[in-house]
């Protein structure tokens, strides 16, 4: 994922005119230019999503498995694309476990903020791709929805 310019987590994309692009030549035109390395084909596809109100998008959702020397790479690559420091302030590795406080790792991870259908897109993600067991994720979805003490409480409480 990415950290956005304004504090959000995103997957890198962007717009796609079908006049002139099918949705993978768009999409691997856009990422060819943040990421460099990476090609995505019609059998990456995964989801689609609307998402309704006055500026109605649909938000396409592609995944791709990757070797850890392809991730390197990418990684390298998005740090000296023309958006890295403007658009995208970096990249960001989401943690796959969840520790034995029952908060760290995944439930942290999404406790942030995510624009749009990023966090829907993630948690479809890592269930259909099996990527995460189906009940540790409901647990890390569950664990987030969780009142948390604010400092301030945890503070008064600790004296």
């Amino acid at each position: 994922m990415q950290m956005r310019f304004d504090g959000l987590l995103g997957f890198p994309g962007g717009f796609v005119d079908r006049r002139y692009w099918s949705l993978e030549d768009g999409l691997n035109r856009v990422l060819g230019l943040g990421l460099g390395c990476v090609r995505l084909t019609e059998a990456d596809y995964l989801c689609s999503h609307l998402t309704e109100g006055p500026h109605r998008v649909v938000a396409h959702f592609y995944a791709r498995q990757l070797t850890l020397e392809e991730l390197h790479t990418i990684e390298i690559s998005a740090v000296h694309s023309r958006d890295h420091g403007l658009e995208v302030m970096g990249m960001v590795r989401v943690p796959l476990y969840t520790q034995k406080d029952r908060m760290g790792g995944l439930p942290n991870f999404l406790a942030n903020s995510f624009v749009g259908t990023a966090k829907f897109q993630l948690l479809f993600a890592l269930k259909i791709l099996n990527m995460v067991p189906e009940e540790k994720l409901a647990e890390a979805v569950a664990a987030t929805q969780k009142p948390k003490k604010s400092a301030i409480d945890q503070a008064a409480g600790a004296t």
